[in-house]
């Protein structure tokens, strides 16, 4: 596969500066997509790159034809964010080249990213959210698998983590006042807090459990091969919420990370303090906060009804 000039040297760097992996390897897959639009696409050398190549890779991009970073067929449209996130990807590699006085084509103030499309955010009502979270009771046969997998749902929706920061989870940093210290995205720290309702559905988990593997949620096959790496793969659980979802007949989209929004939304509707809401998701901006706690329309409505000044 096609690379750019210097481009071990700056993974390198990222690496070097304390970035995640999976920082590092969201740069490594942005480049090696412009690497791979330059050869294949235009048979241009990254040294004659313009603006104008810029112009063109945004469109390649937001193309059908495009190609995954391993030359295959791209099989959806991008996002606007993930689009963009390959921009700025793009814009740290020169501002890379730079700053270690190697010979960059374009100023990275040059590449301007694209307009973001407002979409309405969607949570499911807060009943369809709990039949959600109830759910593996109800549809899984094996007993381990049902315990398992409500546990999860029930950690989801009582802390609001990622389902990276879930799936990585080990034994040892439950605590039974329900306050475990994580480590969440970009290497950030920060407690998150279980509920009791929470607490109660890992220990039944737990106790149908015989094993000393050390993370908390784990597939049936690590266990039965007492294999102490393994923990759930995201991609299972977000398969499995779909297929819930689709059980139980909930129209609105709902993933791992709508169970993340729900949190931050039903907060936000009992009166928790924006500012609380920032430090339990692990936002470094409060304004990230604010796109997660405006999720409700029933908020809105309620809130308008309310306050509004001619409400009589």
């Amino acid at each position: 596969m096609p690379s750019l000039p210097y481009q071990d040297d700056f993974l390198l760097h990222i690496q070097a500066n304390n970035y995640s992996e999976e920082t590092r390897y969201n740069y490594e897959r942005d480049l090696q997509t412009f690497a791979l639009f330059l050869e294949s696409e235009l048979s241009l050398p990254f040294n004659k790159a313009t603006k104008r190549t810029i112009e063109q890779f945004k469109a390649y991009l937001n193309s059908r034809d495009r190609k995954t970073a391993d030359g295959a067929p791209a099989e959806k449209r991008l996002s606007s964010g993930t689009i963009n996130r390959t921009l700025t990807s793009l814009r740290r590699y020169l501002a890379y080249l730079i700053d270690m006085d190697l010979p960059a084509p374009l100023d990275p103030s040059s590449i301007k990213l694209l307009r973001r499309e407002k979409k309405h955010p969607q949570v499911a009502e807060f009943e369809a959210l709990i039949r959600l979270i109830e759910a593996p009771m109800k549809f899984e046969r094996n007993t381990l698998v049902a315990l398992r997998n409500r546990a999860m749902l029930e950690t989801l929706f009582a802390s609001g983590m990622r389902i990276s920061e879930l799936i990585n989870l080990k034994k040892s940093q439950l605590d039974p006042s329900g306050r475990i210290f994580i480590e969440g995205k970009g290497k950030k720290q920060r407690f998150i807090y279980l509920t009791e309702r929470s607490k109660k559905h890992i220990q039944k988990y737990l106790n149908k459990r015989d094993d000393d593997l050390p993370y908390l949620f784990v597939p049936e096959r690590g266990l039965n091969a007492h294999d102490k790496t393994k923990h759930i793969s995201p991609n299972y659980l977000q398969m499995k919420i779909k297929k819930y979802r689709e059980l139980l007949g909930i129209n609105v989209p709902t993933s791992a990370h709508s169970l993340r929004h729900g949190f931050a939304t039903y907060l936000a509707e009992g009166g928790a303090n924006p500012a609380a809401i920032q430090i339990l998701l692990g936002h470094e901006s409060l304004d990230t906060t604010t796109r997660y706690v405006h999720a409700s329309d029933k908020y809105a409505e309620d809130s308008h009804r309310k306050f509004h000044p001619l409400k009589e």
